[in-house]
C-alpha cells in the first residue's frame, strides 16, 4: 500500500496561537524576574542592620563614628567578643533568659492550645461572645495593665523574682489562641467523631488527635514566644533588681555609662545574642512556614 506524504501545513490560527503562547511564557519569565528582583532587593535591605551590626562589632571604637561610615573594619577586631561577653556576667544573663523565654514559651503552648481547642471543638453557651471579647484584649496596650499589674504582683510578692515574667504566660495569650484556633477549625470534624467512637474524651481527643497533628502551628506560636521573650526589656526592666537575676537585654544596656558609650562591645554582645534566635528560625523554619500557610482565616 503506497502512502502519500503531504506537508504539513500551518494554519494561520495556529501559528497565532504559537504567538500568543510563546509571549504569555516570556511574560511569565519576566514577571518571575522583576518578582525575585524585588525580593531580593527586599531581603538585602532587612538584613542592612544585622550586616552593619556585625561589621560594628569588629570595629575599634574610632571607626564606628567615621563618616563616610566604614563598612569593612581596618584592622579586625575579634577579640570584642570575648572582651563584651566577659566585661559582664553575660553567661548567666544569657541563663536567666533562657528559664524565662522557656518557662514562658511552655506555658503559652499549654494555656493557649487548650483555649484555642475549647473555641474551636466545643460547643457551650456563649462561646462566640467570649471568643469576641478575648480579641478585644488584643487592642489593649500593655501600657495601660503596666501599672495594675505591678501593683499586683508586689502585693504577690514576686517583684525581683521570674514569677511575673513566666506565670502570665500560663493563662493564655489572646492572639496566639487565635492563630490555633484557625488551625484546629481546619482539621476535620470527622477526626473528633472516629476519636469518641474509640471511646476518647475530650481531653483526649486534644491530647492524642489536635496536638500530634498541629505541629507546624504550635512550632509557630513557640517560634514567636521564645523570640518576644527573648528580646523583651521593659518587664526585666520593672521587675528584676539583682544584677546576677538580669536578662541579656539589660545587661546590653550597661555598655551605656554617664561618659561613654562602648559601642563595639555592645555591637559584638548583641551579635552574641542574636545568634541563638537565628539558628531557632532556621532549625524551625519548615514548621514556621507551615504553620503560617496552613492557618487560615476559617470560621
Amino acid at each position: 500500500m503506497t502512502h502519500i506524504l503531504r506537508p504539513t501545513v500551518v494554519s494561520p490560527v495556529r501559528a497565532f496561537l504559537g504567538v500568543v503562547t510563546n509571549r504569555h511564557r516570556l511574560a511569565n519569565l519576566l514577571g518571575k524576574v522583576v518578582l525575585y528582583a524585588i525580593l531580593m532587593a527586599g531581603a538585602v535591605l532587612v538584613t542592612i542592620p544585622f550586616i552593619w551590626m556585625v561589621s560594628s562589632s569588629l570595629k575599634p571604637q574610632t571607626q564606628l563614628v567615621a563618616f563616610p561610615p566604614i563598612w569593612i573594619p581596618d584592622p579586625i577586631l575579634w577579640q570584642n567578643y570575648p572582651k563584651a561577653l566577659t566585661a559582664l556576667p553575660f553567661a548567666r544573663f544569657i541563663a536567666n533568659t533562657l528559664i524565662i523565654a522557656v518557662g514562658a514559651t511552655l506555658g503559652t503552648l499549654v494555656s493557649s492550645s487548650m483555649g484555642a481547642y475549647a473555641f474551636a471543638r466545643l460547643r457551650w453557651r456563649f462561646r462566640d461572645t467570649v471568643f469576641f471579647l478575648l480579641l478585644l484584649t488584643i487592642m489593649l496596650p500593655g501600657q495601660i495593665t503596666m501599672i495594675p499589674r505591678f501593683v499586683l504582683f508586689s502585693k504577690l510578692g514576686w517583684v525581683n523574682t521570674y514569677l511575673p515574667l513566666i506565670v502570665p504566660a500560663w493563662f493564655a495569650n489572646p492572639f496566639f489562641v487565635f492563630l490555633i484556633r484557625q488551625f484546629f477549625m481546619g482539621l476535620p470534624p470527622e477526626l473528633d467523631d472516629a476519636a469518641r467512637i474509640d471511646g476518647a474524651g475530650v481531653f483526649g481527643i486534644y491530647w492524642r488527635i489536635m496536638l500530634p497533628l498541629s505541629k507546624p502551628v504550635l512550632a509557630t506560636v513557640a517560634l514567636f514566644s521564645v523570640q518576644h521573650h527573648w528580646n523583651a526589656f521593659i518587664g526585666p526592666l520593672i521587675y528584676l533588681h539583682d544584677l546576677e537575676k538580669f536578662t541579656a537585654a539589660i545587661g546590653l544596656r550597661y555598655f551605656v555609662t554617664d561618659t561613654q558609650v562602648y559601642y563595639s562591645l555592645q555591637m559584638a554582645a548583641s551579635a552574641a545574642f542574636t545568634i541563638p534566635i537565628i539558628v531557632l528560625f532556621f532549625v524551625g523554619q519548615r514548621y514556621f512556614i507551615q504553620g503560617i500557610v496552613f492557618t487560615g482565616v476559617k470560621g
